[in-house]
């Protein structure tokens, strides 16, 4: 990333965060009810994610990959019991654990508003490659090569390429361009038993990601990036897009 892409980037955050604070906090009250009344409880939820790749470090032999953690803020959108059996899973298309008011909330995006303190505080950026889980993070790497290098230098967004180009697991929506190629790249080697992997959709979204990081080394091909997706989000949120 440039010192140009990353001043530019940083002053688009904190007016764009600030701004969309002072917007949409009338709708917090009413997602918040919402919420309460299905499933009573925290309205908000929080969530330790690895935000951007530092370096390395070596443990055991091994080398890992070291990223910025930081705590995420969102409107919660499953029971309070989700992960009790499972522990740290990713979340699926039709996830039964989602509550009625959640799978609107995650569909509309608008799940995503409390993020925009992130934002504001220099943890996440507007756009940018969506953030893990850190305890996840170790067996997507080992699952899909060069998985945490879409973080290299780039902090986690609320919205990105992938995020606009893709439903909200990962998957390719329907009549796009890139669902003709859906099949080849989530099980090249067409293996039964990696059919439905959890990380198929992840596959998908490293390809936007990676893509996105590119655009960040050439001013003009950040900016026309940046704010075409800046653009299409209110477009995704509206006409509900995500799964």
């Amino acid at each position: 990333m440039t010192p140009l892409v990353r001043l530019t980037k940083r002053a688009i955050d904190f007016a764009a965060s600030a701004v969309g604070l002072a917007v949409t906090a009338p709708l917090y009250p009413a997602i918040a009810a919402a919420i309460y009344l299905e499933s009573p409880g925290p309205v908000f939820y929080r969530q330790r994610r690895a935000g951007m790749l530092t370096g390395t470090e070596v443990k055991d032999g091994i080398a890992k990959p070291v990223f910025v953690e930081f705590e995420m803020i969102k409107f919660r959108t499953m029971r309070m019991d989700a992960e009790k059996l499972t522990g740290a899973v990713l979340a699926q298309e039709n996830d039964p654990r989602v509550l009625k008011v959640g799978k609107f909330l995650r569909k509309s995006r608008l799940d995503e508003l409390p993020q925009l303190l992130n934002v504001l505080l220099g943890e996440m950026s507007l756009v940018g490659p969506r953030p893990e889980r850190p305890e996840l993070l170790d067996h997507l790497a080992m699952a899909i090569p060069y998985f945490e290098e879409r973080m290299r230098d780039v902090k986690p967004g609320i919205t990105g390429l992938a995020q606009v180009s893709l439903g909200y697991s990962g998957r390719a929506m329907e009549q796009s361009e890139i669902a003709a190629f859906e099949a080849a790249i989530v099980n090249p080697f067409k293996l039964e038993e990696a059919e439905g992997a959890e990380a198929d959709g992840m596959r998908m979204k490293l390809l936007f990601d990676l893509a996105y990081a590119a655009a960040l080394e050439s001013f003009p091909a950040f900016l026309r990036m940046e704010l075409g997706i800046i653009v299409k989000t209110p477009l995704v949120m509206v006409m509900g897009l995500g799964r």
